[in-house]
């Protein structure tokens, strides 16, 4: 599994890959469809689900990261 740090940023996270930000969070998405499901950190329950063109912004202590998906296998993280 391929894993990105916020130096990657903006960065296209595949399937099976994740991006742990500054202060150690972690973003992964699981498919579901065309939507995907994002999750933070360890959790397995969806924080939200996408569906192409919305977007989504995870809170850290150290800024927000605006999360988008589009119709391909990937999701975009980039500071916000």
């Amino acid at each position: 599994m391929s894993s990105f740090t916020e130096a990657d940023l903006p960065v296209d996270v595949h399937h099976g890959e994740m991006i742990t930000l500054a202060d150690g969070t972690t973003v992964r998405f699981e498919s579901n469809g065309e939507a995907k499901d994002i999750m933070i950190n360890d959790g397995f329950a969806a924080a939200c689900t996408l569906f192409p063109g919305n977007d989504f912004i995870v809170e850290t202590g150290n800024g927000n990261y605006k999360v988008t998906c589009d119709f391909g296998d990937v999701m975009h993280v980039e500071k916000a």
